[in-house]
């Protein structure tokens, strides 16, 4: 086990406002136990290593970690609710979540280790399901990474291990996008938003971050 002052070292280069890591692992103990501990300590760990990474580097890292150690559920079977956004300390003392919770806990892990807001969007999409042309889908979630706000983005996914262009992901379909400072429907150069008013399951996982300890 990690210990509290060599995680507190390694965070210690992040540009972003370091979480309240005694609360968190106090939390982590309290709720999940041991298991969980050794999950935030791990994610504590991979963030010390990811800070002095350039930027295409940390996203690799991040969205690795969490597509190896995450398993994929229902929220129905996680938390016994239809849909239920969890945040980074629920998702690593579970150690599962549905596509909602893996693209938070990524986009939160990212803005940890200094990548600004405004790179990263979470990207409600439609994505196509079975053979082309099938006419399936489901309603989905990855996270985008905007090198620039003219650039076409960078999908972080749980569905595939690889880091892809979104026009390298022909079977997303983007319906609107958002993170802490905005909303854009999708094709739009603007915010039309909110995302705190329009979005209460964004709202409110949030307020929850804040209770767990992260800024």
């Amino acid at each position: 086990m990690i210990s509290l002052a060599a995680i507190a070292s390694l965070l210690s280069g992040l540009s972003f406002a370091a979480p309240d890591l005694d609360r968190m692992l106090r939390l982590a103990r309290e709720r999940y136990g041991a298991e969980a501990v050794e999950s935030v300590g791990a994610w504590r760990q991979m963030l010390g290593d990811a800070a002095a990474l350039d930027e295409q580097e940390k996203l690799q890292r991040v969205n690795t970690f969490f597509n190896r150690r995450t398993a994929f559920d229902d929220d129905s079977v996680i938390w016994q609710q239809k849909d239920y956004w969890a945040t980074p300390l629920e998702t690593l003392g579970r150690r599962a979540g549905d596509c909602e919770d893996f693209s938070i806990a990524k986009y939160m892990s990212l803005r940890l280790l200094g990548i600004p807001a405004d790179k990263l969007r979470l990207i409600y999409v439609r994505a196509s399901m079975g053979a082309p042309g099938s006419g399936i889908s489901q309603a989905h979630m990855v996270l985008g990474y905007y090198p620039s706000p003219a650039d076409e983005p960078l999908v972080l996914d749980n569905l595939i291990g690889d880091i892809r262009t979104a026009s390298r992901r022909p079977d997303l379909f983007p319906i609107f996008s958002f993170n802490a400072e905005g909303l854009w429907v999708s094709g739009a150069t603007s915010s039309s938003a909110d995302p705190t008013t329009r979005l209460s399951r964004w709202r409110s996982v949030l307020e929850r971050m804040r209770e767990d300890g992260l800024p």
